[in-house]
């Protein structure tokens, strides 16, 4: 199987490290960093978890680097503080209609809204493919009618809920975090655990739907292998890709 991914991205760095004191000054938290890791974030990290599950796959995305830092106190994995180095992409996509679409299984739209992909550009590339899904930030609305599946968390669709129509009906699936997610009115559970980490899983979870819809062509399957992909991830510390055996 071979998919495409569109959207925007950027790096993730974690820097653990001790916190164990204020400092003399000010009633401020001293941290002394004591090692670091860096992954592709957004949709890159979506493009990582399709690879990790054993699929070709390609990337559109920013040239642009955007970093997201986060300053986690390694013992507890507690976040102090998230430092981003830009809130927007510089640059849009360029030569959409030159993409060869067709050799493709899939298209994977993850749009983090940063400023690579406008609604018209969501628009053209959903009607390029019979299978495209969508992960958005953005507002929905009548531009993301020709999408096969669109997946939002439960924030994003209070957000959203309002501009909801007949046209997304047999398209929409809700993340609901610890609770699963919801699909044209019916509940897919999750197994309860231990979460250490959120980032990510959101995109670990778009990443399995996609793979196993286009491995077993049933939606429903697909939901609950990737609720077990997520699963798999909240369990670990930073941001981690879908493990599977083939």
């Amino acid at each position: 199987m071979n998919f495409l991914v569109i959207g925007d991205s950027c790096i993730d760095v974690f820097v653990y490290g001790k916190c164990d004191r204020l400092a003399p000054a000010a009633p401020v938290p001293v941290f002394v960093s004591t090692r670091e890791t860096r992954n592709m974030g957004m949709a890159g990290n979506v493009y990582q978890n399709i690879l990790s599950l054993g699929s070709e796959c390609d990337l559109v995305t920013n040239k642009a680097e955007i970093t997201k830092t986060r300053f986690v106190e390694d013992k507890t994995n507690h976040m102090l503080l998230r430092l981003d180095s830009d809130e927007g992409c510089v640059e849009r996509i360029q030569n959409i209609d030159k993409i060869e679409y067709e050799k493709y299984d899939a298209i994977v739209i993850s749009d983090y809204d940063k400023g690579f992909l406008t609604e018209s550009d969501i628009e053209y590339i959903s009607q390029q493919h019979e299978y495209v899904f969508l992960d958005t930030k953005k507002v929905l609305g009548e531009w993301a009618r020709h999408v096969t599946y669109i997946k939002i968390n439960e924030v994003e669709y209070q957000n959203t809920k309002h501009t909801l129509g007949k046209w997304c009906e047999d398209s929409l699936i809700v993340t609901l975090g610890s609770r699963g997610c919801q699909y044209q009115g019916k509940y897919f559970p999750v197994t309860a655990v231990e979460i250490r980490d959120l980032i990510g899983a959101g995109d670990t979870f778009l990443a399995s739907l996609v793979y196993n819809f286009i491995k077993r062509g049933n939606i429903y399957v697909a939901i609950d292998f990737a609720n077990e992909c997520a699963t798999q991830v909240v369990q670990q510390r930073g941001v981690n890709t879908a493990r599977w055996s083939q």
